[in-house]
């Protein structure tokens, strides 16, 4: 069964079909998709749809953990975050977004912290790591907030819409999370 995680003002669940609608309506925005690696623009429903199917499978053979990000006083989506597992070396890759009308809430934040508690205290991961495009500093922001140090700048790494981008990474190892639990931000 996949799990569900719970913080001071969200409820981290499961996607479920009937997300489709939000997550369009989130993703769809254009500055959604100019600040992650992997979300197209434009982006439409069946897009969603396909995308919330692929979760369960993956989770099952240990792939990912993705959960849909939402207000614990009322169920509002208001964003994602997720887990790409790397069973053999005992490492995930965090990644996030969170629809534009909820930026600068801390909600990203608090999402990601309980994403990360996750990985190292119940799936007992070694590694989480977590990527940001350099024109994007609040994406590092928040990894900064979660105890990641910088690890180096990948210089023309990814191409996104024609253009070879520099990736910042930043990374978090057990014994540093063991150290930073109380005080990471969320």
């Amino acid at each position: 069964m996949r799990p569900t995680l719970q913080t001071e003002r969200l409820i981290l669940r499961p996607f479920t079909s009937d997300d489709a609608e939000g997550v369009t309506a989130l993703v769809g925005a254009r500055e959604i998709a100019a600040n992650t690696l992997s979300i197209p623009h434009p982006y439409d429903r069946s897009m969603a749809e396909a995308w919330i199917a692929t979760h369960e499978g993956a989770f099952e053979r240990g792939e990912s953990r993705v959960f849909a990000v939402t207000l614990r006083t009322d169920g509002t989506l208001v964003g994602c975050v997720g887990l790409a597992i790397d069973q053999e070396h005992r490492r995930a890759e965090l990644g996030y977004w969170t629809g534009m009308a909820y930026w600068g809430r801390g909600y990203c934040t608090e999402a990601s912290a309980a994403a990360v508690r996750h990985a190292f205290e119940a799936m007992g991961l070694h590694k989480v790591f977590a990527r940001h495009l350099v024109r994007n500093p609040a994406s590092g922001r928040v990894m900064q907030k979660l105890g990641m140090r910088h690890e180096g700048t990948l210089r023309g790494h990814v191409l996104k819409w024609g253009v070879h981008e520099d990736l910042e990474v930043y990374g978090l190892v057990r014994d540093e999370f063991e150290r930073a639990a109380p005080h990471i931000a969320g």
